[in-house]
């Protein structure tokens, strides 16, 4: 059984930075595809970054430049959140999908938690001004 655990979440003002880490536990195997999601208040699910095992990387406009997603070994995930602004506050996810045919820029777009194979349970990310 896989699980993605998340940390790194918390409060940072604006112009801060913070790093989120999602660890794969498990085993796993192949080619795959990771994202970064997240949804605020009264909003919809977003991908923000996403990262195939060959380290192709793919990020929303509202965070390019910004964030950078990263990976070590396969088994974790990090995103570097630099510049934050208060839109940038959200409950921030993880996910997985182990597929040799998976593409950063079509995982970036999942809406469907059924289109990942693995989520996390999710972290905090609040913005103070």
């Amino acid at each position: 059984q896989v699980q993605l655990v998340e940390s790194g979440g918390g409060s940072v003002q604006a112009g801060g930075s913070l790093r989120l880490s999602c660890e794969v536990r498990g085993s796993t195997y192949g080619s795959y595809c990771m994202g970064w999601f997240r949804q605020a208040p009264g909003k919809e699910r977003e991908g923000v970054a996403a990262i195939d095992s060959d380290g192709n990387t793919i990020y929303a406009d509202s965070v390019k430049g910004r964030f950078t997603v990263s990976q070590d070994n396969a088994k974790i995930m990090y995103l570097q959140m630099n510049s934050l602004k208060p839109e940038d506050a959200a409950m921030y996810y993880c996910a997985a999908e182990f597929n040799p045919y998976c593409a950063p820029d079509s995982t970036i777009e999942v809406t469907d938690t059924r289109d990942m194979d693995y989520w996390s349970g999710g972290t905090l990310v609040t913005i103070s001004s």
